[in-house]
């Protein structure tokens, strides 16, 4: 065995040859995200968060100059969503705040006396001028009016903010607010627990109807381009649990009703076995009806999420996008003719952009990726971006390429590394997918320590550059400042994430039914303890969420193996994540898979924890109760093992205030530094 005092001094000269990097630096950049366009003209809007401070950004044609609209200067863990052009490009209308947790609190990280509220707001575009319209969200506009939810009920307010009136009363809750296209009725969606209706008000008689009432779940109403019929989707009811595979289930339906006559037919049933489960997309609506009478939807008929489409009178579906591929993020064109989307087609572990008209096509391609396709009412197309040492930024999608709207300016890139991808074999044959992190240093005489990191979800794909998610921009950044300070980091895609079909994503015995992407982890472990650079001897583990729950796995059933971790937000017990989720879930008197949820949580193993760990959680998370890591702080204390906390007052599970990500960051690098 090497002295310990030669393995520190060997780790720090290493350290310092890697050192370029400041953690400042490589979180300095400015993260783009709802991203919008609009309807009728040229034009795009969406939110930049830099460093923490959220405003609301435009660009109109033809130059398409990028123009920040609001002035809000605070990192105030405040988001901006729901943006939507007024029809005469006049004015834009979006909401400030978060979502109320179970007490009805709007998130607060900073701890401000003064309460946040979650409200809608309009600006004018020309002079920025602003208005507080309502308190509310998902505003819909209808020429001087608009529509929003609020307390679960819909309401309606002029946009100079008088008249605020209940549209209608109704039991349950009313959600997805669907114009017709002559706007003369909406149709929205009423949750009524265990099951759903879909509603049509008529906004000049008054009346409210509801479609073809069943025990079911209906969802996703969307006008057909007439605006004589709704399409919907409809799936049964469920036993609900969570985090366990679910490969079929009832067959999902999509549902035509005639609006005028009630008449309501049947246009598609998804077949027994594969694919009768619906997997969603990214998109406003999971249905899409085109201006040439065709239905669009994703289904997994093929164990892949793929685009199919079927002709509104029924008949025989035919696949859009076929190939082993994953398509995510889909919009439609306001003329309903085209439809823009990416996947992972040919490039897995990144991810383009693709246009269906009457044929396929793929926009963009090569060493970068690509998400959140819009077009806008000239037909332009957008989209976000970035690559592996560029973080995101706003593009346009052109014949000859992209090229940057936005641009990161001083932002570090020629310091970062390209992860290398690379494919694990698990013990029983699964192959997992890496982002292999190699820091730059030329010494490859030294052993180096290496770390794994696990993202959360579980439904998640790390990829080969920074990520379409502010959470995990955030990681992907911080694992490249691990790397330059001398790390070997490998981030681990297990089963039951997203990105490589049905039967990985619902892995058999995956979560609270087994654990069984542990497997994924020890060849993880195997994988780092093999590698030339790597010492075997230290080995950390990190993650945030379920990412959290790996880590806490870890440490408690493999101590020999992982020799310090970080836990951010862990699960501890599974149980207590899916009461969280469901209130419901002790009155469905199932002690068999309590039990085996048990098992399958790392408080059944936390008699083999001996590594330290840094525990990390805002005690506002509304994910993961902060309850979990009292719970498992104190185990700790019990059974004498060495723990730090970071704890953060008010802060939600997605960590709403950069300065509490730099905290973290430097929390984390700190303490792996002292335990590896």
């Amino acid at each position: 065995m090497r002295p310990r005092f030669l393995v520190f001094f060997l780790f720090v000269l290493t350290h310092g040859l890697a050192q370029d990097l400041s953690l400042e630096s490589v979180l300095s950049y400015s993260f783009p995200s709802e991203l919008v366009a609009s309807r009728n003209n040229g034009a795009i809007a969406w939110v930049e968060n830099d460093k923490g401070v959220r405003n609301l950004y435009y660009a109109i044609a033809p130059d398409f100059q990028p123009k920040q609209l609001t002035q809000y200067t605070e990192d105030d863990g405040q988001e901006i969503s729901n943006i939507q052009f007024s029809d005469t490009m006049e004015f834009l209308i979006y909401v400030r705040g978060g979502a109320p947790n179970r007490n009805g609190e709007i998130p607060n990280p900073t701890s401000n006396p003064i309460a946040y509220e979650r409200a809608i707001h309009k600006i004018d575009i020309k002079t920025g001028a602003q208005q507080r319209v309502a308190t509310g969200n998902s505003p819909l506009l209808l020429n001087d009016k608009v529509f929003y939810l609020k307390k679960g009920g819909i309401r309606m307010m002029t946009l100079n903010g008088e008249t605020d009136t209940s549209l209608f009363n109704i039991r349950g809750s009313v959600s997805s607010l669907r114009l017709s296209p002559d706007e003369s009725k909406l149709a929205f969606v009423n949750g009524r627990g265990d099951h759903s209706y879909i509603g049509v008000f008529d906004l000049s008689t008054k009346e409210l109807d509801f479609l073809d009432t069943t025990i079911d779940l209906d969802s996703n109403p969307v006008w057909s381009p007439n605006g004589t019929s709704i399409a919907f989707l409809r799936q049964a009811y469920e036993t609900p649990l969570l985090f366990i595979p679910r490969r079929e289930t009832h067959p999902f339906s999509i549902m035509i009703a005639n609006v005028n006559s009630g008449k309501v037919s049947r246009v598609f049933k998804a077949g027994q076995g594969q694919g009768s489960a619906f997997k969603t997309i990214a998109a406003k609506n999971q249905l899409f009806w085109t201006a040439t009478d065709e239905i669009i939807f994703p289904w997994e008929k093929e164990g892949w999420t793929q685009l199919y489409g079927i002709s509104a009178n029924g008949g025989t579906p035919r696949q859009l996008t076929p190939g082993n591929q994953e398509v995510q993020y889909v919009s439609q064109s306001a003329d309903r003719k085209r439809l823009i989307f990416n996947s992972n087609q040919g490039d897995i572990d990144r991810q383009h952009i693709w246009s269906y008209s009457d044929e396929l096509s793929q926009l963009t391609s090569g060493n970068t990726i690509e998400w959140a396709p819009v077009i806008d009412g000239m037909g332009n197309a957008f989209c976000l971006g970035s690559s592996a040492t560029q973080p995101a930024d706003v593009k346009k999608i052109t014949a000859k390429g992209l090229s940057a709207t936005t641009n990161e300016a001083d932002y570090p890139m020629a310091q970062l590394v390209a992860p290398q991808q690379v494919v694990m074999t698990a013990e029983d044959g699964i192959k997992v997918h890496g982002q292999l992190f190699l820091p730059k240093t030329t010494d490859t005489r030294t052993k180096k320590p290496a770390i794994l990191f696990f993202h959360g979800g579980s439904r998640r794909q790390m990829l080969l550059g920074f990520h379409h998610r502010g959470y995990y921009h955030y990681f992907y950044a911080m694992n490249q400042y691990l790397a330059s300070k001398g790390y070997v980091v490998l981030s681990v895609n297990y089963r039951s994430g997203i990105g490589y079909g049905m039967e990985f994503r619902e892995a058999l015995n995956y979560g609270a039914a087994g654990a069984s992407e542990y497997q994924d982890v020890l060849a993880a472990a195997k994988f780092l303890q093999d590698h030339p650079e790597v010492d075997p001897y230290r080995i950390g583990v990190y993650g945030g969420s379920y990412g959290g729950y790996l880590t806490a796995l870890g440490l408690s059933r493999d101590s020999d193996i992982f020799k310090a971790g970080v836990d951010i937000h862990g699960v501890y017990d599974w149980n207590a994540i899916i009461k969280g989720f469901i209130p419901s879930y002790n009155k469905l008197e199932l002690p068999d898979f309590a039990k085996q949820a048990y098992d399958s949580s790392p408080v059944a193993f936390m008699e083999g924890w001996k590594s330290p760990v840094l525990l990390v959680h805002g005690d506002d998370d509304r994910n993961v109760p902060f309850h979990e890591t009292v719970l498992k702080a104190n185990k700790l204390r019990e059974l004498g093992v060495e723990f730090e906390q970071l704890i953060l007052p008010d802060e939600v599970h997605g960590f709403l205030l950069h300065r509490n990500w730099l905290t973290i960051f430097k929390a984390t690098a700190g303490f792996f530094d002292r335990k590896l």
